[in-house]
């Protein structure tokens, strides 16, 4: 289990503008102005389809590297909502370079292996704990 602290701490401007920081990186999460906010930054949904789609790229990459895949460059898109009482990402992928449609089958359920999709589709625990 990774021990990143993952801080979020309240930003200096904005009704709702928060500091994001994991290490040394830092973003802006904020609600879109509908909500009241400034729509200074990532919605906390789309942070969630973000880590879908970035870890989805990193884990293809990686794959296609160890097997000497001709992967140019992949673009995944993640749109996410509820849906039927559920909340549902549609990830499309766009493979780039000279790949048969074997590797992309194989690449495709590699995707579906990524640490995040995994975590998304599997049982998921929140514990909470207040000072």
């Amino acid at each position: 289990m990774a021990n990143n602290v993952i801080k979020v701490t309240k930003a200096a401007a904005g009704k709702y503008q928060h500091t994001v920081e994991v290490g040394p990186h830092k973003l802006i999460a904020d609600a879109p102005s509908a909500f009241g906010g400034d729509d200074a930054g990532f919605v906390p949904h789309d942070l969630l389809a973000a880590a879908l789609g970035a870890c989805t790229a990193v884990t293809l990459n990686m794959y296609a590297g160890r097997k000497e895949m001709p992967l140019e460059k992949v673009d995944v898109d993640v749109t996410a909502g509820e849906q039927d009482g559920a909340y549902v990402f549609n990830r499309t992928i766009k493979y780039y370079g000279d790949l048969s449609a074997e590797q992309k089958d194989s690449l495709n359920k590699i995707a579906d292996k990524c640490p995040v999709h995994k975590a998304l589709s599997g049982e998921i625990k929140i514990v909470t704990e207040s000072n």
